[in-house]
């Protein structure tokens, strides 16, 4: 880091009595002073000269401004961050930054909440906390996946023998069998047909609420 610094001052001109000289390794110091002192933000490696520059600046003092600016924030850096040695080299670790920066595209819409969002707010409901995708099958003593092939959500559906339920029966008639276990894939599927037509609805709700966003921006 030093010989980087010695040629960083090397390669930039500073001013003596308003006047620009071509610097030396031996006129340069790693100690500046300014009038105004600047101010840091470490964070985003930011340094601020709030010193006025002459009317119609030079290269010269131009350069020798930047110079002294870099110099100061290097003397920040190596006095307040810590370092530490790892195989990957030396690090430093910088504090959080304290300037906000703005952002490069707009805050996004905040996502429509479906029917259910909306009533377990209201009622004080929680999601309950997914954990893993198997479960324990009491019967066969064997652990088998949620939902899926061979999924805890067929149960009953190869079973070679159901029970049928009458009141089912008489309403729908015996003009609508299925095949054995097929009445539990049918509502299964219709559950699902179920949830994507909710989703859709939900999603046309979103959409329709930015469009009223935008339309009143």
């Amino acid at each position: 880091m030093a010989e980087a610094l010695d040629a960083l001052e090397a390669s930039l001109p500073i001013v003596n009595d308003g006047h620009a000289t071509e610097p030396t390794s031996s006129n340069l110091s790693v100690t500046v002073s300014k009038p105004i002192p600047y101010t840091f933000d470490l964070g985003n490696l930011l340094v601020n000269d709030a010193n006025p520059l002459p009317p119609n600046p030079s290269q010269a003092h131009l350069s020798t401004a930047a110079r002294d600016c870099a110099q100061a924030l290097i003397n920040q850096l190596l006095t307040i961050c810590p370092i530490t040695s790892s195989v990957d080299g030396v690090m430093m670790t910088l504090p959080p930054p304290t300037t906000p920066l703005p952002r490069e595209k707009p805050l996004p819409i905040e996502k429509e909440k479906t029917k259910w969002e909306k009533f377990a707010a209201k009622k004080g409901i929680k999601d309950k906390k997914r954990e893993g995708k198997m479960v324990f099958d009491e019967e066969t003593q064997e652990w088998v996946p949620k939902w899926g092939y061979k999924g805890k959500n067929k149960d009953g559906e190869g079973d070679w023998i159901v029970e049928v339920d009458e009141k089912k029966e008489r309403t729908e008639g015996k003009g609508n069998e299925v095949g054995v276990g097929g009445e539990g894939r049918r509502e299964r599927k219709e559950k699902v047909r179920r949830n994507e037509r909710s989703q859709r609805a939900n999603e046309r709700r979103g959409r329709k609420k930015g469009e009223d966003v935008d339309g009143a921006g």
